[in-house]
């Protein structure tokens, strides 16, 4: 569940476990995926392919980063968004610790590659993780979106005519 929403660095997070999106080839060199890779983790920008709801963690300094392989940049980002980041994040080792993450799908890469971020914070916020996020968006925000996705669900009753 998103807990906070806050806007700021999130390599300065107080959370010691960072989340971010990574592609089923294994080619993460770009975006924030490739920020990390330049920065802590060399290895990833080209880590070979590994399968949809993957985790990935590498533990530098105080920090673990757990790279969600929840995207191919051949077949896009799918269907099930919402489901996939959810299993993601529900699959990181933390022990109940904060994770922060970014606005998943939000840069270039992931509008490119149709992410839909709308599906990706409800994931974030179906989790049993407590997550923060950092981004320009609001926990007010998220909630609302969470609502209103799931307001879309809810089977349609058909009302009487008088």
């Amino acid at each position: 569940m998103v807990i906070k929403a806050v806007n700021g660095n999130i390599f300065e997070t107080e959370a010691k476990h960072i989340a971010f999106a990574v592609n089923t080839e294994g080619y993460n060199d770009s975006g924030f995926a490739g920020v990390v890779s330049s920065k802590y983790w060399p290895e990833l920008a080209d880590c070979g392919s590994h399968e949809i709801g993957t985790v990935l963690s590498k533990k530098v300094g105080d920090k673990t980063f757990h790279a969600l392989v929840c995207h191919s940049l051949k077949k896009d980002w799918g269907d099930n968004q919402r489901e996939v980041i959810k299993e993601c994040f529900d699959n990181i080792p933390v022990d109940g610790e904060e994770i922060a993450t970014i606005a998943i799908g939000t840069g270039f890469i992931g509008m490119l590659s149709g992410a839909d971020f709308r599906q990706i914070a409800c994931g974030m916020h179906d989790s049993k993780q407590n997550i923060i996020l950092h981004s320009s968006y609001t926990l007010d925000a998220v909630i609302n979106c969470y609502n209103e996705e799931n307001e879309k669900l809810k089977p349609k009753t058909k009302q009487k005519k008088n």
